[in-house]
């Protein structure tokens, strides 16, 4: 499988300038959530990027204006990065029209107008860091419904091919639908050229990841589970809080998880990325601050074997905040260890 060079252990910047809490798109926030004393604790930690989660609302107005106080935070991340030697993924978590977590906002996949802001935001990046050699560019986070699978395969090809007008070297990740699932990589079409990426994203088991994950709707808010458990237990808990929908990644046995599922697992991304001689990215994975540490650092274990196994490249989810934070407290009796398993 082809190696995506520099990117080969990270961590995210989930927070700074996407999914800030309470909305605060300030400058205050900005500022302050991450400094460079953040990026000197990420080079300690022996990465070698971080990928960048940003809102086009933080570069761009409704109307298509740009906004240079935006982009000063991108130059700021790109440059503390470059001084360290960290490389960056520009991720663009949000775009007007869709945001993963909304199901609500999905007018972009059907509007002209919006797929326009979209392709222009991306031209204008182009235009700013295409010939920085520590940046890549992440189309749209975690695509989420199945049905509008061909209509993303078309936003691709055309923001590529306009990207490619003015430049033709820096690489390009594009993930699959169903929030960058394995799945959706069976679903995007052939890259349109060598400097492609596909990424997907690992939380499995979700019934251990995302134990009493507010946010899922499915999630028993006092459901808790320690890892590893048996196939059969994940199998059995899947099924009865969502349905068939994650089920599919199980054996029914009752031997426990362990680096052989997550292999299991990733083999069918690995062969994709054979098939269409791309590099794989998985851009997030990790724990909530809900589960038990000893078990958070053992599915760490876990996964982290089938990265080093499969040579695939990968970036934690999350710095700091977000429930996932390795930096917060929750974590502390377990950092190191985790540390040494990014």
């Amino acid at each position: 499988m082809k190696e995506f060079t520099g990117f080969k252990k990270g961590i995210n910047l989930g927070g700074w300038l996407s999914q800030c809490d309470n909305n605060d798109y300030s400058e205050k926030h900005f500022t302050e959530f991450i400094t460079e004393r953040d990026f000197d604790s990420i080079k300690s930690m022996g990465l070698d990027h971080v990928r960048m989660p940003f809102d086009y609302n933080v570069i761009m107005t409704d109307e298509g204006e740009f906004i240079e106080s935006g982009f000063k935070h991108i130059d700021f991340c790109l440059d503390e990065c470059e001084k360290r030697g960290l490389n960056v993924v520009l991720d663009l978590h949000k775009t007007a029209g869709f945001v993963f977590d909304n199901a609500d906002c999905f007018d972009f996949f059907d509007s002209a107008k919006l797929q326009d802001l979209f392709v222009k935001l991306w031209i204008e990046m182009t235009r700013r860091y295409g010939e920085r050699k520590n940046a890549v560019f992440e189309l749209l986070n975690e695509v989420t419904d199945e049905s509008v699978a061909q209509k993303w395969n078309a936003i691709i090809k055309r923001t590529v091919s306009e990207i490619r007008k003015l430049n033709k070297d820096i690489r390009i990740i594009a993930g699959g639908v169903f929030n960058d699932s394995i799945y959706g990589l069976t679903l995007l079409e052939k890259p349109l050229d060598d400097n492609i990426v596909f990424t997907f994203h690992c939380y499995s088991p979700l019934i251990f990841t995302h134990q009493r994950a507010y946010w899922v709707k499915e999630m028993p808010r006092d459901y808790t589970m320690n890892y590893p458990v048996s196939e059969h237990e994940a199998l059995t808990r899947s099924q009865e809080f969502f349905g068939e929908a994650y089920s599919g990644e199980f054996e029914d046995s009752g031997k426990p998880l362990s680096s052989e599922y997550f292999e299991r697992m990733f083999a069918e991304a690995c062969k994709i990325a054979e098939e269409n001689n791309v590099p794989l990215y998985c851009g997030e994975y990790g724990v909530i601050d809900q589960a038990d540490t000893a078990s958070t650092a053992r599915w760490y274990a876990d996964i982290h074997g089938a990265f080093e196994k499969l040579g695939i490249a990968r970036a934690a989810w999350n710095y700091k905040q977000k429930d996932f934070g390795l930096t917060d407290e929750h974590y502390a009796d377990i950092r190191s260890e985790l540390i040494k398993l990014l």
